[in-house]
């Protein structure tokens, strides 16, 4: 076996050596090409995922469970991409099948050229004995053989409705048609109408958070399928958002509803318990909540889970959390499924906002204990604590310290442990994730995945093992599978990036900076050009993304490019990206630094980190700063050039909430506070509105925004603009019609915005309507 070469471990040995030789130069050469040649932007676009990706061998594992000692993967390795099988109690890892066999047999049965590197499929499913494995191609099911190499067709398996949750048994799904809920049989096809008084603005189960719509509903299962907890979302009143299409005739106008802060009516949910049996529907004892959660800005995850939901594991009982209109206070509630019934059992409350953890939230519901878990951050840091369900009061304090606990991914009823995520207890990187155990009681806490890296972890369905697959910005993935004590039973890939580093390819440099107290630590990353020369000065570029749900850098783990950062880079230039105070995973006062008060978007220590590098590293040129950002980072970008007009001489936004009076309610309400108008006209939200501080413009300002942006609507940019016109102020403006909120990283946005900055930052020409090799043009 060849062997694969762990670059990481070299790499911070040849920064420090490149930063040392930078920090001694006494001299540098401002870095100031005339043009720039088609190229220089095709060696700049070496940095963009669409080059970079492909270099990469041997990733990160996403592990497929088959059973608690089982799973699939499929391995992108140097000579094509493989399914491999892993059996945990025999140590062994394989590859799932000779997949030229496989490609010859189905290159025969269908006509096609396929070889063993290139299966047409993602995704198969092994049968009980793992005898025969099934994938889908087409609208076809195919049954492979390994052992008699027989290729046979299947009757495809009934599918879920299209926008539909299937229940937890896999017979039935649940979907929306004409805003009332329905269910299918799969087996059978049947369908059943549950609820009959559904209608417009009034419908159950319904999608909606005006910032974004789904056609698939938002419920929960009881775990004996028997039951849905869901609600009838109440959009009666509320306000109206506008978007009309660009085409030759007259435009499709869209028309839906979308509330904005301050507005006397937003949604509203009923909830209400479905009973399958008797297709009843028990609506619970209790006035209509704000649509609110406890850690989005929508009350539907991923798959249109209820949040803040939860039954008990005999689908007798349903604990909810309901949320306050301004996020600061979340009260948790059990209700009798049967009757309706509700009782308030705890609740909390904060002066500016109550989250239940980072991610998912992480109060859960033991009635088999009498208890639950409640997450606070009332000693400033995010800990868990057992409180008894009947009176509320506070048994254990199970976690605490100055440091996060993340997210709950399980507990062993059993043997009471709870096992989760958590970030700040480790040395180093405080944004490093961790796997911890600890005992329901607070004792015997352990951390499990020691490696000095963030660790991403799939959990085996039982939960005795778990695939952990651990990184760092600089270093690879390492994927192994470890058991409950946190010991490594099986190693299975260590990521290859030979033909990476071969390419010229260069990790981004991780620093840590003080905030603007002169006391905080912040992290971040640089990026400096493929061809950087310490005796040169460079203009700095800031990318952000100020929160406060997240931060400007994003995973700690692995990746060989992050947006066009280093692309933008290899044009000439240094890139930074920073997390700054208001940006979670740290202490609750960091996050709440600039609460009410969003027009500060951490800028100030935006700058002082900027500062402090360019003191450090005299190859940057302090005096050439731009910054840009998109959706929240684009609001940023133009409020940095604005209110810091004499630092920031260049910014590129896209697709900004400018003015969050203009964009939905959800958010400003939480970040913001309510909205307070004065009596002199003024309000608690003139601090954040950019429009408001347009006379301050000295530098080169890009504005974007796409014309069906139904997340933020484009008015929040033809606000600025129109100050913009009316102060008689040079801008640039570029609407991207029928574009919705993701154009950022279209072809002809990212030529325009590095065509900006080298043009107005770098002082260079750049190439004519340049047309990228490696990135997708949209058609």
């Amino acid at each position: 076996m060849q062997k694969k070469h762990h670059w990481g471990r070299s790499i911070p040995l040849l920064l420090i050596m490149g930063l040392l030789s930078g920090s001694m130069l006494l001299a540098q050469t401002p870095y100031e090409p005339d043009a720039l040649k088609a190229e220089d932007y095709e060696k700049a676009e070496q940095g963009l995922s669409q080059y970079t990706r492909n270099l990469v061998y041997d990733g990160s594992v996403r592990a497929k469970w088959i059973d608690e000692n089982r799973f699939w993967y499929r391995n992108n390795a140097a000579d094509g991409e493989f399914f491999i099988l892993v059996d945990i109690s025999k140590k062994s890892r394989k590859r799932a099948f000779d997949h030229g066999k496989l490609a010859a047999a189905l290159s025969k049965e269908t006509g096609g050229k396929y070889t063993a590197s290139n299966l047409p499929f993602s995704g198969i499913a092994f049968s009980d004995d793992l005898k025969t494995v099934s994938f889908n191609m087409g609208r076809s099911r195919y049954v492979y053989d390994p052992a008699k190499g027989t290729l046979d067709t299947q009757k495809p398996e009934p599918r879920a409705p299209r926008n539909s949750i299937l229940s937890p048994d896999g017979k039935k799904a649940a979907f929306i048609k004409d805003y009332n809920l329905y269910i299918e049989e799969l087996a059978s096809g049947e369908v059943t109408q549950l609820t009959t008084d559904g209608v417009e603005d009034f419908g159950y189960a319904t999608n909606n958070a005006g910032w974004i719509q789904r056609e698939s509903p938002v419920l929960l299962w009881s775990p004996d399928s028997k039951k849905i907890a869901t609600f009838q979302h109440d959009g009666r009143g509320v306000g109206e958002m506008y978007l009309a299409t660009t085409n030759v005739g007259h435009p499709e106008l869209k028309a839906w509803k979308y509330p904005l802060p301050g507005d006397s009516l937003i949604f509203r949910i009923e909830r209400v318990v479905i009973h399958l049996d008797d297709q009843r529907v028990v609506r619970l004892q209790m006035p209509a909540d704000p649509h609110r959660s406890s850690t989005t800005d929508h009350i539907a995850g991923w798959g249109g889970k209820f949040l803040d939901v939860a039954w008990s594991e005999d689908s007798e009982e349903l604990a909810f959390l309901s949320n306050s209109r301004d996020h600061q206070e979340a009260t948790m509630r059990v209700a009798d499924p049967a009757t309706g019934k509700v009782r308030t059992v705890y609740s909390e409350k904060v002066p500016t906002f109550y989250e239940s953890g980072n991610g998912d939230g992480n109060w859960r519901f033991l009635p088999e204990f009498d208890a639950f878990i409640w997450y606070s951050q009332k000693s400033d840091w995010g800990h868990l604590y057992l409180h008894d369900l009947k009176s509320g009061e506070l048994t254990k304090t199970i976690t605490q310290g100055d440091w996060n606990v993340l997210d709950i991914r399980h507990i062993d009823r059993d043997n009471k442990v709870i096992y989760f995520t958590g970030a700040g207890r480790e040395p180093g990187d405080p944004y490093f994730q961790y796997f911890y155990r600890v005992n329901l009681d607070g004792s015997d806490l352990q951390l499990l995945t020691p490696d000095s890296a963030n660790h991403v972890v799939s959990l085996s369905p039982g939960g005795d093992y778990l695939v952990d697959v651990y990184s760092t910005p600089t270093e690879p993935p390492v994927s192994v599978v470890r058991n409950m004590r946190g010991e490594i039973v099986l190693e299975l890939e260590r990521a290859d990036i030979t033909k990476l580093v071969a390419s010229g390819w260069q990790p981004p440099m991780p620093f840590s900076v003080k905030a603007r107290d002169g006391e905080t630590d912040l992290y971040g990353l640089l990026f400096k050009p493929a061809d950087f020369d310490p005796n040169k000065k460079y203009p700095i570029i800031n990318y952000i993304y100020p929160g406060p749900q997240s931060g400007s850098v994003g995973s700690r783990s692995f990746s060989p490019s992050r947006r066009d950062n280093q692309a933008i880079a290899n044009l000439g230039f240094i890139v930074v990206s920073l997390d700054a105070m208001g940006t979670p995973m740290r202490s609750k006062s960091f996050h709440t630094a600039y609460y009410g008060n969003m027009g500060d978007n951490g800028l100030p220590d935006q700058i002082a980190g900027m500062k402090q590098l360019a003191e450090r590293y005299p190859w940057i040129d302090l005096d050439r700063a731009g910054i840009y950002g998109h959706s929240g980072g684009g609001f940023a970008s133009t409020d940095a050039i604005l209110r810091y007009p004499d630092f920031f001489k260049v910014a590129v936004s896209g697709a900004g909430n400018h003015d969050n009076r203009n964009y939905e309610d959800d958010w400003g309400e939480k970040w913001q506070g309510l909205l307070v108008e004065n009596p002199d006209g003024t309000t608690n939200y003139d601090n954040q509105a950019n429009q408001l501080l347009v006379e301050n413009l000295k530098g080169k300002l890009l504005l974007a925004h796409g014309t069906m942006d139904d997340n933020v609507p484009y008015y929040n940019t033809l606000l600025v603009a129109d100050r913009l016109i009316a102060a008689n102020k040079d801008f640039d403006l570029v609407m991207f019609p029928n574009r919705r909120h993701g154009f950022g990283n279209e072809p002809y946005m990212m030529r325009k915005r590095w065509d900006y900055f080298v043009e107005h930052l770098l002082g260079a020409t750049p190439p004519k309507e340049y047309t990228f090799k490696y990135l997708q043009v949209r058609p």
